[in-house]
């Protein structure tokens, strides 16, 4: 089996971080919609809010899935003492 080259693992992850981001948006405008309609006379800020929060998340996923998560340990690996 041929290896993924890196512009498709980029890709992959340009594709997961929108579609994570826009479901993330969409179920904080849902929330946001009821919870205006229900409990806050109609006011907006809920649905802001909520939008807000939902792509304050999914920009936090794609900033963690866009990191390299092999740098930490490959950092700890070189402070190491050799052993013997």
């Amino acid at each position: 089996m041929a290896s993924k080259r890196s512009e498709d693992e980029y890709g992959e992850k340009v594709n997961r971080a929108i579609v994570d981001t826009g479901v993330k948006m969409a179920t904080g405008l849902a929330i946001g919609s009821l919870f205006s309609l229900v409990l806050f006379k109609r006011r907006s800020w809920p649905i802001a809010f909520g939008v807000g929060t939902g792509f304050g998340m999914g920009y936090s996923n794609a900033e963690n899935d866009f990191q390299n998560k092999n740098a930490a340990l490959l950092k700890r690996l070189q402070k190491a003492p050799a052993s013997s």
